[in-house]
């Protein structure tokens, strides 16, 4: 049997919560929110309070953090992350996690997650486990708790031929993962690195590289064009490369003002 779709939000920032109240209203108007929350705390003592069917949690809050309310909160609710910060909420999408909302709102992508959590809700809520919820906020508080780097990386070590080359991080494109190893395409040529996209992004200058897929990470300065495609896709075309890049459909809200 479906699910009464109800919902509480917790947000630190009155006017960003009113404004997605608002976007709820009106894209889903059979939605009850039941109530706000100022903070984490706030937020799991409405769920027990309300009983909600869905919780939108901004992962940085004061006292309880989003991720510390989700596991309060457990499975008794679908969560939905919200957040201003991308490498959180991507890495919870990708993980399972059932959505998440970057900050500022945009009514296309929250239309996009209003449709998924409807499904779920028509399938009793059906998704993931204890085990499998509680593997995706250790990651993310991995996340929010870990040293963050004091300056980001100015150099690229790879080898080329005989020779080890230190690369400028402004010359880099693109770097795309390849299993053990990461390509990493450059002003002057190629190189493979044994080092990650996830350990790359964390050491990059996001105002410059940004991840648009999840083996991908492009230099926004040398992005030519972005060509968009049917049904939500879209392709990066880089200065003097032949080749595109493709957006996945996580990403894609970094380039709809493009």
């Amino acid at each position: 049997m479906p699910i009464r779709p109800t919902a509480i939000v917790a947000d630190d920032e009155p006017l960003l919560r009113e404004r997605l109240v608002r976007l709820l209203g009106e894209l889903w108007p059979e939605l009850e929110v039941l109530g706000e929350a100022r903070n984490g705390r706030e937020a799991v003592e409405l769920a027990a309070q309300c009983a909600p069917a869905v919780v939108f949690l901004d992962i940085r809050m004061p006292g309880l953090n989003g991720v510390e309310a989700a596991r309060a909160i457990g499975r008794k609710a679908l969560v939905v992350f919200v957040t201003a910060y991308d490498e959180y909420a991507v890495q919870a999408f990708e993980q399972g996690a059932i959505d998440y909302l970057i900050k500022p709102f945009e009514p296309q992508r929250l239309a996009d997650t209003v449709a998924r959590l409807k499904e779920r809700l028509e399938s009793a809520g059906a998704g993931i486990d204890d085990e499998q919820l509680d593997a995706v906020l250790r990651r993310l508080a991995a996340r929010i708790d870990g040293p963050r780097p004091t300056a980001w990386l100015q150099w690229i070590r790879a080898s080329v031929g005989p020779a080890i080359k230190l690369i400028p991080v402004e010359q880099v494109l693109y770097l795309r993962s390849d299993e053990k190893y990461t390509l990493v395409v450059w002003e002057g040529g190629e190189a493979l690195i044994r080092k990650s996209i996830r350990e790359l992004i964390e050491e990059l200058d996001p105002e410059r590289f940004v991840q648009i897929h999840r083996s991908v990470i492009v230099n926004l300065h040398r992005v030519v064009q972005v060509l968009r495609g049917a049904n939500d896709t879209a392709e990066l075309q880089i200065k003097g490369r032949s080749e595109t890049l493709p957006v996945s459909r996580s990403y894609l809200h970094r380039f709809r003002q493009m």
